[in-house]
Order: C-alpha cells, then sequence, then structure tokens
C-alpha cells in the first residue's frame, strides 16, 4: 500500500471516529441514550391498519398541564392574574370549535399540591364545571418520605373533593380517585442525583392513595426519561429500586390490570427531521407544548405516527400532550392565535380524512377509553363515561 492511499484511509477513519464521537456526545448532552434504542428498534404492537369510514381511526388527544400559578415566584395578585386569564380566555377563544362528538377543547389542570391556595382552585372548579376541562393532581417534592408523600396525597386530594367539588369517588370503596404528573419529572426517584423526589416506593403509595393513572412521561430530554415509550402499560413497585416505571406490561384487550401495577400513560415521542440542530441533528419532539413551539398539523402528524395505542386496539390512537400553561410565554401561546389556528386546522384536516374520528378528551375520559379498549370495545362509549360532573362520577371499569 502506498503512503497516500494509506494516509487516505487514515485520515478517512479518524473523519468516521470524529463524527461518531461527535454524534454520540449529541446524544448523551439530550439524554437520547435513555430512549433512542426503543425508537429505532421498537417493535411494533399491531399490523398496520387500513382505515376507512366504515373502520375509522379514533383519535383521543388529551392535553395535560402542569399547571402552576406560582412559576417564577410572582406576587399573588399576578398568580390569581394567571388563572383569571385562563378563565375568562379559555371559554372566549375556544367554545367555538368542536370534535367528533361536538366536544369542545379540553384542558385538563394538574395542579401542583405544594402551590395549593383555595383562590386558584375555586377559579379553575368554576372553568371546569362549564364543561372546559378537569383538574388533577401535580407534585413537586424532594427528600421526601413514603409517610411525608402519603400524608401530601390523601390531605390534597380530599381538599380538592369537599373544598372544591374536583375529582371523583369510588362509588363501590367510597376512596377519592385522582391521576398524577410528578413534577420535575422524577416519578419514583428516578433522577440519578436522587433529586426532586425521595421516595423509590412511589406507585405503590399513588396506588393506595386513589391514583388511577401516571401520566407523567414523556420527560425526555431529561435524564429520567423511561426505556419504554410510545405506550400505556403498567407499571408496578421494584423493591430497593428507584424508576420502577422503566419496565412494565402493556395494556393489551382482554388483559384484566393487576392491582398492584399502576397504568402509565405515555405521550409521543421520537425524533422530528424537520427541527434539525447544526443542519443534521434531528430535534426532539416529546408532545410538549410551550411559547415557540405550538401545536400545529405538522406535529399532530408525528403525534399519530408515534401510534400510542392499547395493544390489540390500533384503530384506537391516544395523544397525550404536555404543557406548563401558567408560565409567561407559554400562556401566550396557549392562549393566542396560534392554538387556535391549529383547532381550525385540526377541523379542515379532520373533513379532508373522512376515516378519522378526532376527540378533545380529560386525562380521566382517557383513562377510562383505554379501559374500554381493554374490554374489547370496538366503538368508544362516551355516554358510558360519566360527563364532567364531580362528586358523583363512576370509577372506569378495569
Amino acid at each position: 500500500m502506498n503512503t497516500f492511499l494509506f494516509a487516505c484511509i487514515a485520515m478517512l477513519s479518524l473523519l468516521v471516529m470524529a463524527c461518531v464521537g461527535f454524534v454520540s456526545l449529541a446524544i448523551r448532552a439530550r439524554n437520547m441514550q435513555y430512549w433512542l434504542p426503543a425508537y429505532l428498534f421498537q417493535k411494533r404492537q399491531d399490523r398496520p391498519v387500513r382505515f376507512t369510514p366504515v373502520q375509522p381511526r379514533h383519535i383521543f388527544i388529551a392535553v395535560c398541564d402542569h399547571y402552576e400559578p406560582e412559576w417564577g415566584h410572582p406576587q399573588k395578585a399576578e398568580a390569581i392574574a394567571r388563572v383569571d386569564r385562563w378563565c375568562e380566555e379559555y371559554p372566549a377563544r375556544f367554545s367555538r370549535f368542536s370534535d367528533s362528538r361536538g366536544q369542545v377543547p379540553q384542558h385538563t389542570f394538574f395542579f401542583p399540591q405544594d402551590q395549593y391556595q383555595p383562590e386558584y382552585l375555586d377559579r379553575l372548579a368554576r372553568l371546569c364545571k362549564q364543561g372546559f376541562g378537569d383538574v388533577e393532581i401535580h407534585l413537586h417534592h424532594d427528600n421526601d418520605t413514603a409517610e411525608g408523600l402519603r400524608q401530601k396525597m390523601n390531605d390534597f386530594r380530599k381538599t380538592l373533593y369537599e373544598r372544591h367539588g374536583l375529582l371523583r369517588k369510588d362509588p363501590a370503596t367510597g376512596e377519592i380517585l385522582y391521576s398524577f404528573i410528578h413534577g420535575n419529572w422524577a416519578l419514583c426517584n428516578s433522577r440519578p442525583d436522587g433529586r426532586w423526589c425521595g421516595v423509590e416506593n412511589e406507585i405503590d403509595v399513588l396506588l393506595e392513595t386513589g391514583c388511577y393513572a401516571d401520566l407523567t412521561m414523556p420527560s425526555a430530554p431529561s435524564d429520567t426519561q423511561t426505556r419504554i415509550i410510545n405506550s400505556i402499560y403498567y407499571a408496578k413497585n421494584l423493591p430497593g429500586k428507584c424508576k420502577s416505571h422503566d419496565a412494565g406490561t402493556l395494556a393489551h384487550v382482554g388483559q384484566t390490570p393487576k392491582r398492584d401495577s399502576l397504568l402509565m400513560i405515555q405521550g409521543p415521542l421520537g425524533l422530528d427531521w424537520n427541527q434539525r440542530k447544526w443542519g443534521f441533528m434531528p430535534g426532539i419532539e416529546n408532545s410538549d407544548l410551550h411559547g415557540g413551539r405550538p401545536a400545529t398539523i405538522s406535529r399532530f402528524r408525528h403525534w399519530l405516527a408515534a401510534d400510542v395505542h392499547v395493544a390489540g386496539r390500533p384503530d384506537w390512537t391516544f395523544i397525550k400532550l404536555h404543557t406548563h400553561g401558567a408560565k409567561p410565554g407559554n400562556l401566550e401561546t396557549l392562549l393566542g392565535p396560534e392554538t387556535e389556528a391549529f383547532h381550525a386546522e385540526l377541523r379542515r384536516e379532520a373533513a379532508r380524512h373522512p376515516e378519522w374520528k378526532y376527540y378533545y378528551v380529560t386525562a380521566w375520559e382517557m383513562a377510562a377509553l383505554i379501559h374500554q379498549a381493554e374490554q374489547g370495545n370496538t366503538t368508544p362509549d362516551f355516554e358510558a363515561i360519566h360527563p364532567i360532573s364531580h362528586q358523583d362520577s363512576a370509577v372506569p371499569v378495569s
């Protein structure tokens, strides 16, 4: 081999190694090593389905808001003004839109226990009772204990139910029920540094205190992101381990959930080649709605492609989105013309796709529909789900 050829091969090898190293660093900088293998190699749960108006694709869309009026530590008057803006502008802007069943856009406010003030919840309860959404539980905590968490959840669900007429009771047991999003994404003490939780057996405590579903994921680009992505599954506590929800059993038609397992409803997560960094690295589509990244039909197609569904029911697609709706910047986007434009375009897009039926749902309704899919329903039965009237609704059958 002559010297010139050898030098070319050596230079090419170094260039390849440098590119591989750069890509590897870029992947780890965004914590993609946790979920990228699943994205690239995860097998389809079901065979592709050809949708038609006779056999439509039922699409359920839930916006789950980490709703924090005190984000950024504003004065109390400013925090109340944020809530008031939601209560005034949301009906004014979005009551003119409706889905395939005639329902207006729904918004689920996951309110943080650690920011509780009755003035906020009184206002949100009135908005929800007008038919525009629902309230569930959010929590930020650090260096906590199982007993501390248990007391927080029991006290807060009782306050929401008894003081504000929110949440629901299981008619069989009388237990107050709620769904959950973990603050700082750190469910089951999943941060590598151990911050912002402290409770490894968090799933058990949530189940003990009436939690019917967790909707924390996806958390990418956080290092709390699970290996499981784009899935509806059941996770149970793994004694002595953090991040128990990193593994689980897929929800499946004909399957009866085990009592020691918590329903995990994930939002879409994937690569977005239309949002590139440095010209060649794809962006991350993590179903987060925020200022500068509103809902669009282009993103909606990514959410559809993630194909989140109950195994054996591929014609029911669940799109769980998340946001921080009380944060300045996000608030302007979510209550602004960009979001109005999305709902208008979604209506036009659905008219172009007669094989689609799309539905605005709350977190409660999404969980109930998941259980309907598990039970073998071929058509969603909204009549079987009690409307958004609190203190008299039934638990989804599981």
